[in-house]
C-alpha cells in the first residue's frame, strides 16, 4: 500500500513512436505517448488496465507491432491508426467546411508529435504535452496530466490556444476509449451519466453507424448506456458533469464542469460512442471498420470564440476503482456505487469508493465531526452504515478527503416527511 508521502515516480522509455512516459503514484500509474498525438495509452490500478488499446497496432509493452509505422497521417477514416487510449480533439467534427474538424485521421492534433516536459510542485507531478501549431484549425493543444502521491485520481487540464491571425471558434473535446463487451441483459456494465435537471434534452441522437445506442434510466437523475452490439453515438445536453464506465471488475469515473451557453453536437456536454466488430466497413462513415467492442466516454467544453493568441481550458478529474455496482453519484473525492439506502431499523447504508486516504465523517454543523463512519483507502470500496436515529431533522453532511489535501462534502443525509432518512448528492 502506498501513502501520501510516497513520491510520484517518472519513467521515460524510448520506443518506435518516440518515448513512453509513465507517472507512477504507486497503486495508480498513467502512461503517455507524446509521439502518438500526446495520448494516454495506459491507466492502471494495481496493474489492472482501464483503457482500450488496439491490439493490432500495439504490443503489451505499448510499442508498435512489426510492420506498423507510427507518424503523422491523413486521409479517410479507413486510414486512421486508432491506437486507443485517451486523446483531445477540437469540436465540432465534420467535413463540410473550415469551422469543422475533419478528423480523425489528422496529421497534427491526432497523430502528430507532442512536446513533453515534466513539472514537480508540492509533491504532485505534472506531465505537460503540447501539440504543434495546426494550420487548419488555427489551434495548439496542451494536455496537463497531474498525479498526486497516495491518490487513485488524476487531473487532466486541457487548453486550446489560437495561434492563427484571425478569430477561431472551437470547443475542447476529450475522448477516452475503454474496452466494451457484448450485451449482457442481466449485467450492470456500461456507461452511467448524471443528469442536471436543467430543462435541456436528456439525450440527442448524433451518429448511427449500424444504429443508435440505447439509453435507459438507471435511477432518478442517472442514465445508463449498457454495453451493446451497435456502432453509433448519443449526446447528453443535460449532463450534470460526470460520467462513469463500469467494466469487468473496474470502474473509471470522469468529473468536469458544465456551463451555460452554446455547445457542439446539439448542445452535448458529454457523449458516448459505441462500436462492435463488423465484417465490412461503413461507407457512410468513411469506410470505418470496427474490429472490437469499444466504448468512448467523451467530455466537451463550450464553444468558445478565440481571438488571436487567446486560450480556453477544460479540466477533467479521472478516478478509478473497483466495480461494485452502478455508479449513481460522482464527487471530487470519490464515487457512490449505489446511493445510500434506508434499510431495517432506519439504518442508512451505501458503498463509497474514495480517491484519497482519510476518514469518512458525519459532521455536526459546528465544524467538528459527529462520528467517523470508516477509514478510507484509495481505490477500495468502503461500506457505509449509519443508524437512522443519528440523522437529526436538519440533516447531516458526509465529508471525505480530497486528493492533495482538504475535505469536501460527498453526501447529505436528511429526514423525509415520513421520518425516514434520505440522501442527496
Amino acid at each position: 500500500m502506498t501513502t501520501a508521502e510516497d513520491p510520484v515516480r517518472v519513467r521515460r522509455v524510448p520506443t518506435a513512436h518516440g518515448e513512453l512516459i509513465t507517472l507512477d503514484a504507486g497503486a495508480l500509474a498513467v502512461a503517455a505517448a507524446p509521439g502518438l498525438g500526446g495520448r494516454l495509452l495506459s491507466v492502471t490500478l494495481d496493474g489492472a488496465e482501464f483503457l482500450y488499446r488496439n491490439p493490432r497496432l500495439l504490443d503489451g509493452a505499448l510499442a508498435p507491432l512489426p510492420g506498423v509505422r507510427p507518424g503523422p497521417h491523413d486521409g479517410p477514416m479507413s486510414d486512421w491508426l486508432n491506437w486507443g487510449g485517451d486523446k483531445t480533439w477540437p469540436a465540432p467534427q465534420g467535413w463540410d467546411g473550415p469551422d469543422q474538424w475533419a478528423g480523425p485521421p489528422d496529421p497534427v492534433l491526432d497523430s502528430g508529435p507532442y512536446a513533453a516536459r515534466v513539472e514537480r510542485r508540492a509533491g504532485a507531478v505534472t506531465l505537460v504535452l503540447t501539440s504543434g501549431d495546426d494550420p487548419r484549425t488555427g489551434l495548439r493543444l496542451e494536455r496537463r496530466v497531474v498525479l498526486r502521491p497516495g491518490s487513485t485520481a488524476f487531473d487532466l487540464v486541457l487548453t486550446m490556444t489560437n495561434t492563427s491571425a484571425s478569430e477561431r471558434r472551437w470547443a475542447l473535446w476529450n475522448v477516452t476509449q475503454l474496452a466494451g463487451a457484448p450485451p449482457d441483459p442481466a449485467g450492470a456494465e456500461g456507461v452511467y451519466l448524471g443528469r442536471a435537471g436543467s430543462g435541456r434534452p436528456a439525450t440527442v441522437a448524433l451518429i448511427a453507424g449500424t444504429g443508435r445506442p440505447r439509453v435507459l434510466e438507471a435511477a432518478p437523475g442517472v442514465l445508463h448506456v449498457p454495453h451493446q452490439d451497435v456502432v453509433g453515438k448519443v449526446g447528453f445536453p443535460d449532463s450534470a458533469g460526470w460520467l462513469a464506465h463500469v467494466g469487468a471488475g473496474r470502474t473509471l469515473v470522469q468529473r468536469f464542469a458544465v456551463h451555460e451557453g452554446p455547445y457542439p453536437d446539439g448542445g452535448s456536454r458529454a457523449e458516448v460512442w459505441m462500436e462492435c466488430p463488423l465484417a465490412e466497413g461503413l461507407p457512410h462513415l468513411g469506410g470505418l471498420l470496427p474490429r472490437d467492442h469499444v466504448v468512448e466516454c467523451e467530455v466537451l467544453g463550450p464553444l468558445t470564440t478565440l481571438a488571436p493568441g487567446a486560450s480556453a481550458s477544460l479540466e477533467v478529474r479521472f478516478g478509478v476503482g473497483p466495480s461494485v455496482g452502478p455508479v449513481e453519484a460522482a464527487t471530487p473525492a470519490g464515487y457512490w456505487a449505489g446511493l445510500p439506502r434506508t434499510g431495517p431499523g432506519g439504518r442508512v447504508s451505501g458503498v463509497f469508493v474514495p480517491y484519497a486516504a482519510g476518514p469518512l465523517e458525519v459532521g455536526n454543523g459546528a465544524g467538528t465531526p459527529l462520528l467517523t463512519l470508516g477509514a478510507l483507502e484509495p481505490g477500495r470500496a468502503c461500506h457505509v452504515r449509519l443508524p437512522g436515529d443519528q440523522v437529526p431533522p436538519e440533516g447531516r453532511e458526509l465529508t471525505a478527503p480530497l486528493p492533495g489535501g482538504g475535505t469536501v462534502p460527498v453526501a447529505r443525509l436528511t429526514v423525509a416527511e415520513d421520518g425516514s432518512p434520505s440522501f442527496n448528492s
